[in-house]
């Protein structure tokens, strides 16, 4: 369902329900009805700023299904690894990163509750 598509989508990108929002111009209530599967049949124009967001092709987000969305995601994961390995990154500073994203898992798992 596009409304699952988007959530793990923008879960992967590190975004709480308010920055897509903000970023896509559209109201987060209105995001978090689509994300629940609540409006099932956003407008066009809705679901190509939240593609336009989340940085995928508008078709990818309305036909693709979960096994397209881990291809991209271990795409985009592979393409970090080797930015990292080519700027001279040692292996003991990767568990600064690590820690660094840990914290924005938590920021994230911790923003979208209130």
């Amino acid at each position: 369902m596009l409304g699952q598509k988007i959530y793990e989508l923008r879960k992967r990108k590190g975004l709480t329900l308010s920055e897509l929002a903000d970023r896509a111009d559209i109201s987060k209530s209105y995001l978090s009805n689509i994300e629940r599967n609540i409006n099932k049949n956003p407008s066009i124009q809705v679901t190509k700023k939240i593609a336009a967001v989340l940085d995928v092709d508008l078709n990818v987000l309305l036909n693709a299904d979960s096994k397209k969305i881990n291809e991209t995601i271990e795409t985009e994961i592979a393409d970090l690894a080797k930015e990292l390995k080519s700027s001279g990154i040692e292996r003991e500073q990767i568990e600064e990163y690590r820690t660094l994203l840990e914290f924005i898992k938590w920021k994230n798992q911790n923003s979208d509750v209130k």
